[in-house]
């Protein structure tokens, strides 16, 4: 028999006050297993305290990386010892980024041997990308059987084109190319910011990349990288979803420790139903005025600097109880509305059609016992459940874990009711 973990959301009270964002989730899982391309010690401070950085920290570990705590938010790094390009299959299946030690493993060793991803599931996850930019700088890869193994003499800089936008191929490639021989020049490139992050992180550490967040990268591929200290940015998507969330329960927060010009896509789209939002240097006000009334709205997901389709579902939630009809629109992955039913059952009038979501505005939510579909549909059922009347019960709260810091006690410091219970297996409906 296991214990396992349910959130209780009480609904009703207006989010107010301050929050403290945490480092950016997915800056992180590209800068530590670019951690193996460097010779030296690498102190990597504002790491979020999630789930997904422990596993891949223990990842690194099984590697025979050397890793030392100094803090929750702060740990140093010496892979110098790692003689594995094999990481441990039970750890990588469980984390969508763990398909970044493909391109960090290739540029160290010139081969690698990994399980295919996990994480959320929004759909088939083709790697194909990924090997193209491999195979173009000279290595050979195997993937009949379930494991992707790469192979190679030597890697070059090569002329990579990107069919479609790809975070996870565009993050791959430049692992693999900032020690090969030669120039690498990356087009129709990821511009999100932690792609940006991940260069400049690299470049403090030696290498020589330019044109990061731009549709052209360009690599010249060095001898070594040595190590140093480097801050992970503030994270978007956490940032965001306070942002939202102070929308929906017709509140006033303050987010601190931001990157506005992050913020300014997501930003407009509540100016545009009729939220207040204010940028200072380092954080952003959104509130609702007193009787305030609000305008449904359209938006589509996109790559950077597009709306993020990891603010979808926050976003989608929010809108429920807008007046009239709202469409969303995924524009990144095939099957990302999953999580629509369980806010059908909170009183939700959402209807799906492919990739398209059509919302028509109802008064209220309603409390339901609901689950977290993947790492943001929880998030948007913790937004649902403070927008509703009633309790909520969200089941599956690992899927938040892995990707939010401390959510229900920033969440309960600024008015929010949550509450942590631990419940039988089979008392787990």
């Amino acid at each position: 028999m296991y214990l396992l973990e349910k959130l209780l959301v009480k609904g009703g009270n207006k989010l107010h006050g301050d929050v403290t964002i945490s480092g950016a989730k997915n800056a992180a899982v590209a800068i530590l297993p670019a951690c193996l391309l460097v010779h030296g010690t690498c102190r990597i401070e504002n790491l979020p305290d999630i789930k997904d950085v422990k596993l891949f920290l223990k990842i690194l570990e099984n590697l025979n990386a050397k890793i030392d705590y100094i803090d929750k938010n702060t740990v140093e790094i010496d892979c110098t010892e790692v003689d594995s390009y094999e990481p441990l299959s039970d750890l990588t299946r469980r984390m969508r980024g763990s398909s970044y030690l493909m391109g960090a493993l290739l540029g160290r060793f010139h081969k690698f041997k990994v399980d295919p991803p996990g994480g959320c599931d929004f759909g088939t996850r083709p790697i194909d990308m990924h090997i193209k930019c491999f195979e173009a700088m000279g290595a050979d890869i195997d993937s009949s059987r379930g494991i992707v193994v790469a192979n190679a003499d030597e890697l070059n800089g090569a002329h990579i084109f990107f069919d479609i936008v790809s975070v996870g191929a565009t993050v791959n490639a430049i692992l693999a190319s900032v020690l090969a021989k030669g120039t690498t020049i990356i087009e129709s490139a990821a511009k999100e910011p932690h792609v940006v992050d991940l260069a400049n992180f690299l470049n403090h550490c030696g290498a020589q990349i330019r044109g990061a967040g731009t549709d052209t990268i360009k690599i010249k591929g060095v001898d070594s990288l040595h190590g140093g200290t480097y801050a992970i940015i503030p994270d978007q998507i956490e940032a965001g979803t306070f942002m939202i969330a102070a929308a929906a329960t017709r509140g006033d927060v303050t987010l601190h420790n931001v990157i506005p010009r992050h913020l300014e896509i997501i930003g407009s789209k509540l100016i545009e139903a009729g939220v207040s939002v204010e940028y200072m240097t380092d954080s952003v006000r959104v509130w609702v005025e007193e009787g305030k009334k609000f305008k449904n709205i359209n938006f589509i997901a996109l790559p950077y600097p597009g709306y993020p389709t990891d603010m979808q579902p926050q976003l989608v939630t929010f809108l429920t109880t807008i007046p009239g009809t709202s469409t969303a629109r995924e524009g990144v992955w095939e099957d990302r509305f999953r999580y629509v039913n369980q806010l059908k059952r909170m009183g939700a009038n959402i209807r799906v059609e492919g990739k398209l979501a059509i919302i028509d505005g109802v008064e209220s939510l309603t409390g339901a016992n609901v689950k977290a579909t993947d790492l943001r549909a929880g998030a948007a059922m913790i937004i649902a459940g403070l927008m509703a009347e009633g309790t909520t019960e969200i089941r599956d709260i690992y899927h938040i874990d892995r990707g939010y810091e401390n959510f229900e006690d920033k969440f309960i410091a600024i008015g929010g009711d949550i509450q942590r219970i631990q419940v039988l297996e089979e008392e787990y409906i």
